[in-house]
């Protein structure tokens, strides 16, 4: 399974931006689908998460309100769109899938599969 994230760059505060990440390699329906991001000098964080059907989602307090997590199964993607950015959602983000609905939707280890990030820098 490949992943491969995209849409990544640099908005000034109060902007917005929509990632997208492309499944390839398997069934896209058969993975539950989540965005983390890494900030410089700290730990991966999730950010959003969302299971086959795309029904129920899932997001960390931080960006509720702002961002929000979609998939379009026919298309083998995974969307995170991204409004009113802040400074502090700069990081290097990035898609990740697992075959399993996580015990934890928080913890990386979760999920088996990961792209390469693609960087969000918002400035002030």
């Amino acid at each position: 399974v490949q992943l491969q994230a995209s849409g990544g760059g640099l908005v000034q505060a109060g902007g917005s931006l929509r990632l997208s990440c492309a499944v390839s390699g398997s069934t896209f329906s058969n993975y539950v689908m989540a965005w983390f991001r890494q900030a410089p000098g700290k730990e991966r964080e999730f950010v959003a998460g969302i299971p086959w059907s795309g029904i129920v989602t899932y997001y960390t307090d931080s960006v509720k309100g702002r961002f929000t997590i979609s998939r379009d199964n026919a298309e083998n993607t995974v969307y995170l769109q991204m409004n009113n950015l802040k400074p502090e959602d700069t990081a290097i983000y990035y898609c990740a899938a697992s075959r399993r609905i996580p015990d934890d939707w928080y913890r990386s280890h979760q999920y088996t599969y990961w792209g390469q990030g693609t960087l969000v820098t918002v400035s002030s």
